[in-house]
C-alpha cells in the first residue's frame, strides 16, 4: 500500500509538472505580448522556440500513465539532466542572440539539438512501446551515454552563458540609444538559469528514485510558471546586426596631431549632421552602426569621437532626445508624459526616465 502510494505521488508531481509546460506552450502561443506599435519585427521573445521546447514535456506522458513503468521511469529520470541544458542554451542564444551577430554560434546549437535529439529517442520509443523495445544491456550502456551528453550540454549552456554576459557588457553604452533595444535587465534574470536549475536536474537521474524525482518536479513546475510570468511582458527589439569580425580587427595607424584633430572635427561634424541636424535622434532604434555607415571613418575613429567630444553615443543620443521631450511637452501641454517620450525617440517614459536619471548622475 505505501508503495502504490509513492508511485500515486510520483505520478501527480509528474502530472504537475508535464502541465506546467503545456500551460506555458498554450499561453506563450496565443499571447502575442500585445501589438507592436509600428513592426512587428519589434517583439521579445522568440515564441516558437519557446513553445516548441516546452511542448517536449509530452513525451513524459508514459510515466504520468504507469509510473510504475521501468520503461517509463529510465524515460523520466534521464529527461531532465539530458535535455534542459540544450533548452537553456537554444533560449538563451535564440532569445538574446536574435538582437545580435550570432550566426558563428547557431551551427554548435544544431549539433547540440541533434545530439540531444538522438541521446532521447531511444528511451522515448522504449517508454511509449508497451512491452518495451531494448534490453536490460542496453539500457544501462544507454544510462552511460545520458550522462556523457548531458554533461556535454551543461558545457554547451555554459558557453550561452558566457556568450549573453559577453552581450550584456557589449551593450552597455557601445551599440544601443534605447535601453529596450536590448533586454539586459531581463538577461541578469535569467542569464544564470542553467546554475540555478543544476540541483533539481541531476538528482532523480543521479539516486535512480522515483521519490527524489517527485521532490524535483515540484519547484521544477514553480520555475516554469515563475518563467512565463517573466516573459509575458512586451519586449520591443530591433534586427541589429553587429559590426563584422572584419570590422573589429581594422588596423589603425596613428596620424600626426594636426591630421588628427582635422579628422576629429571632420568626424565630429558628420555625425551632428546625421544624428542632430537630420534628427536621426528620434529614431527610437538608433545603433552606433547606423551612423558609422554616415561617415567616413571607421567603427572605432567614430566610437573614439563619441567618446571624446560627445560624451559617449548613448548620452549624447538620449541627451538630444531629452532637449526634444521638453521642447515637446511646451509645445503640446495637453500631451502625455509617454506620448511625449516616444515622440522623443525613447521606446517609453520608463526609458526616458532612465536615461535621464543616468546623464544627471554624471
Amino acid at each position: 500500500m505505501i508503495l502504490t502510494d509513492i508511485y500515486y505521488w510520483c505520478g501527480v508531481t509528474a502530472t504537475a509538472y508535464v502541465v506546467t509546460c503545456w500551460i506555458f506552450s498554450v499561453v506563450r502561443g496565443i499571447h502575442n505580448c500585445g501589438t507592436p506599435k509600428e513592426r512587428r519585427d519589434y517583439i521579445w521573445p522568440d515564441r516558437k522556440q519557446q513553445v516548441l521546447i516546452y511542448s517536449c514535456a509530452t513525451m513524459l506522458l508514459p510515466y504520468i500513465l504507469n509510473p510504475q513503468s521501468e520503461a517509463a521511469w529510465i524515460l523520466m529520470k534521464s529527461y531532465f539532466p539530458c535535455t534542459y541544458y540544450t533548452y537553456c542554451g537554444v533560449l538563451l542564444f535564440c532569445f538574446f542572440g536574435s538582437v545580435t551577430q550570432w550566426n558563428k554560434l547557431k551551427i554548435p546549437t544544431y549539433i547540440a539539438v541533434g545530439i540531444t535529439a538522438l541521446t532521447m529517442a531511444p528511451l522515448i520509443v522504449h517508454a511509449w512501446v508497451p512491452s518495451g523495445v531494448f534490453s536490460p544491456g542496453f539500457l544501462s550502456l544507454w544510462n552511460i551515454v545520458v550522462a556523457v551528453v548531458s554533461i556535454l550540454m551543461m558545457v554547451y549552456a555554459g558557453i550561452a552563458m558566457w556568450q549573453v554576459w559577453l552581450w550584456m557588457q557589449h551593450a552597455r553604452d557601445v551599440n544601443y540609444s534605447n535601453p529596450e533595444d536590448f533586454p539586459t535587465e531581463y538577461a541578469h534574470r535569467v542569464w544564470l538559469a542553467p546554475v540555478v536549475l543544476t540541483p533539481f536536474l541531476w538528482p532523480g537521474f543521479i539516486t535512480d528514485s522515483p521519490k527524489v524525482m517527485a521532490a524535483m518536479c515540484i519547484p521544477l513546475a514553480i520555475f516554469n510558471i515563475v518563467l512565463l510570468l517573466n516573459v509575458m511582458p512586451v519586449w520591443r527589439r530591433a534586427a541589429i546586426l553587429s559590426a563584422s569580425d572584419e570590422d573589429d580587427l581594422v588596423i589603425e595607424i596613428e596620424a600626426p596631431a594636426e591630421l588628427a584633430e582635422e579628422r576629429t572635427n571632420r568626424i565630429a561634424a558628420e555625425i551632428e549632421l546625421f544624428v542632430n541636424t537630420e534628427a536621426a535622434y528620434l529614431d527610437p532604434h538608433l545603433k552606433l552602426e547606423q551612423v558609422v555607415e554616415r561617415c567616413s571613418f571607421s567603427r572605432s575613429y567614430v566610437s573614439r569621437v563619441f567618446t571624446e567630444r560627445f560624451g559617449g553615443f548613448s548620452d549624447y543620443v538620449n541627451g538630444l532626445r531629452i532637449d526634444y521631450f521638453n521642447r515637446y511637452r511646451t509645445q503640446h501641454p495637453n500631451s502625455t508624459e509617454e506620448a511625449a517620450a516616444e515622440a522623443s525617440g525613447f521606446t517609453s517614459f520608463k526609458a526616458y526616465a532612465k536615461a535621464k536619471e543616468r546623464i544627471q548622475q554624471r
